[in-house]
């Protein structure tokens, strides 16, 4: 059975500052990656159609649980739909022998102006069950949190 995950949170930054950060290479390194992991793209173009290779690294790999090795998350991405200052929407799988990570997650984020700032939006469709609900939770938590940090200064 499919699931959906949903995350969101205001940030006090513009629209167009948090919405730069959802389409830009330099600042997606920067603030994407969960607490207790970097990333690195290997390959980059933000455009509808347009495709993207990501390697997420745990800074501690003992406590690590990666899809792709022990200490990796290795995702390919496709842009499928980018509504400038609205909306992007990627379809996403997971690098991973384990049949549980496989199926292709849609992810949709969304950017809307509010009093207080920016509101983000995450609503994440067919998470494949080998991605933990509470880890995932934890991770979206992280990256708005991160988000927020980089936008708002």
């Amino acid at each position: 059975m499919s699931r959906t995950d949903t995350a969101s949170r205001t940030i006090a930054a513009p629209i167009d500052r948090v919405w730069d950060a959802l389409i830009d290479r330099e600042a997606l390194t920067a603030w994407l990656p969960p607490a207790g992991m970097t990333g690195r793209f290997e390959r980059f173009d933000a455009r509808p159609g347009g495709s993207y290779r990501l390697v997420l690294t745990y800074g501690d790999a003992s406590g690590a649980h990666g899809k792709a090795t022990a200490d990796s998350d290795v995702v390919e991405a496709r842009f499928v739909d980018i509504v400038p200052g609205v909306r992007v929407v990627q379809a996403i799988d997971f690098v991973s022998d384990d049949p549980a990570n496989a199926g292709t997650m849609t992810m949709t984020w969304q950017v809307t102006a509010v009093e207080a700032g920016t509101r983000v939006d995450i609503v994440a469709d067919d998470v494949p069950e080998g991605v933990s609900a509470e880890d995932h939770a934890e991770g979206l938590a992280s990256s708005l949190a991160n988000l927020a940090a980089h936008a708002e200064r």
